[in-house]
Formats: C-alpha cells, structure tokens, sequence
C-alpha cells in the first residue's frame, strides 16, 4: 500500500463509519416511547448540546454578530421540517422505506439546481428517476390500498422529507461556502443548526395536541440520547471529514450504506415482512440514488 492511499483508505473508513451510525437513527426513533416530533426534538436538543461543548473544547468561534443568523434560521426551519415529516413517515412505512425514501432528496438537489441555478439535466438523472420510481412502486405495492392509507400517508411524508432535506442541503452549503464571509467552523455550524432546530420542533411541541415533553421510560432516554449521538454527532461529523478527500463516486457509494443498513436493520430488529420484489425494489431505488448523485469524474464545477 502507498503513502498517497492510505489517507483514501481511511476517509473512506470514516464515511462507512459515519454512515452505519446514521443508519440507527431510525432504529431509535422507532424504539422511543414518544411522539415523532417529541423524538425529533430531542435529537436536535441533546446532539446540539454535545456539539456545542465539542466547540467550546476546540476553542471555534461561536459568534460573528446577528448578520450571520438568518442563514442559520433558515438551515435549521429546514431541517425542522425534514425531521418532521421523517419520523412521521417511520411511524406509517417503518425505519428503512422511510430512509430510502429521504435518501431520494438527490434527486430534488438535481431539480432544484436544474430549476433554479439553470444547470442543464444529465442523462444520469434522467434514467436514474423511472428507475426510483419502479423501484419504490415494487417495494410498496402489496400494501399500497392497505392499512387505511397509512402507506400512502407514509410515502408522502418520506418524499416530502427528501424534499425539505434538499432544500436544506443546498443552503447548508451556502452557509458553508468559501464566499460566506461569516462562516462558523464545521462544529460550530451544527451546533447552531441543531440548538435552533429544537427551538423549533419544541414551539411545535407545544402547539400539537396531546404532545409533551415528558421522556416516559428508561429506554425512551437511551433511545433519545443514542438518537442525538448517532445522527448528530458521530455519523455527520465523520462523513464531513471524509468526503473532501475521496472522490465524488466513492463517497456516493459509500453513503448508500445508511439507506441499505436502515432497511436491513428494519426487518432484523423489527421483522418486516419482505418479499423478494420488495427486496429487488430496494436495491433498484439505491442503484438510481447512486447513479444521481454520481457525476463524471471530467466534470469541473464552474
């Protein structure tokens, strides 16, 4: 093994690792004896609290004055909004379509930036979304007229997640960008994201009927905790550090383990009835995912 292969290796390392610790988030939101938007706060709360004390260990800054908050306001009433339509799709479809489902955001970037940033539709995209869709349509269709329409309710959750997750991945990057002038650490960006995010979820909290904040049981606390470890702190931390130095291909590929882990996790921990179709049709919706969000490798960003 050469010198210039092992720092490859081991962001690529970081990334499956990261990715295996996303793909329990919805294993702990399915294992909390709370509402989805109780559990979402939670996750926000508790990560966003370690987060901010690994900022403050690290000595980042923390304030760059109120011009640098609307930008971070905005991030966080996104992701809100992604975590509350993806613990609602858990609760109607379970842990691993409701993923698959969120991880279809690829496709919403690719639109968004078609739409808005007027870049021209590769042919990629353009096979990788009828082959989503005929994947989806495999994984559903046994109980798609079943259950009083809480698979279709679930389906539309999960989508409308992929939705608010795109809109947020693309101002998270904003407010990333070399151009931001007020630009936190990486670490000290979640931080924010995440503690905002839970005032959010918690005002929605309190408008909901029949929600409260109260944390029921022993494993309800574990759940939560582990929820905000995972999803906020080990999985995207170590993501983040990986994908800058892998190419665009590998990281895709390797990031399709959280979706592929969540569906198996869902039928191991779970036992969710799967059919060989619905097996096909998972493996087909992460093909199209990976084929939409890989790009050329000769393609240069302008």
């Amino acid at each position: 093994m050469t010198s210039t292969d092992s720092p490859s290796l081991r962001a690529l390392g970081y990334i499956i690792f990261g990715a295996a610790m996303v793909s329990f988030t919805s294993v702990f939101v399915e294992l909390a004896h709370v509402g989805p938007t109780v559990s979402a706060f939670y996750r926000m709360l508790f990560g966003g609290l370690i987060l901010l004390g690994i900022t403050l260990l690290r000595g980042d800054r923390l304030w760059f004055g109120w011009k640098s908050l609307p930008i971070l306001f905005i991030c966080a009433f996104l992701f809100s909004l992604d975590l509350f339509f993806w613990h609602r799709s858990i609760n109607f479809v379970g842990p691993g379509l409701a993923t698959i489902l969120g991880n279809m955001q690829v496709f919403f970037v690719a639109l968004l930036a078609v739409w808005v940033l007027k870049e021209k539709l590769g042919w990629r995209l353009m096979v990788a979304i009828p082959f989503a869709v005929l994947g989806l349509f495999l994984i559903v269709r046994t109980g798609w007229g079943q259950q009083g329409g809480e698979v279709k309710l679930g389906v539309l959750y999960g989508l409308l997640t992929a939705f608010s997750y795109a809109l947020y991945i693309l101002t998270l990057r904003k407010s990333q960008s070399a151009g931001q002038k007020l630009r936190y650490s990486l670490f000290a960006n979640m931080a924010w994201i995440s503690l905002l995010s839970a005032v959010f979820l918690g005002i929605t909290v309190v408008v909901e009927p029949h929600a409260h904040f109260g944390i029921p049981d022993l494993q309800t606390w574990g759940a939560l905790i582990g929820l905000g470890v995972t999803g906020q702190v080990l999985g995207w931390v170590f993501i983040s550090k990986g994908l800058p130095e892998v190419d665009a291909s590998v990281g895709g590929l390797a990031l399709l383990l959280q979706p592929a882990l969540a569906f198996m996790w869902d039928i191991w921990f779970f036992d969710r009835p799967t059919t060989g179709l619905e097996y096909l049709g998972a493996g087909i919706v992460l093909l199209a995912i990976y084929l939409g969000a890989s790009k050329k490798k000769k393609e240069k960003r302008k």
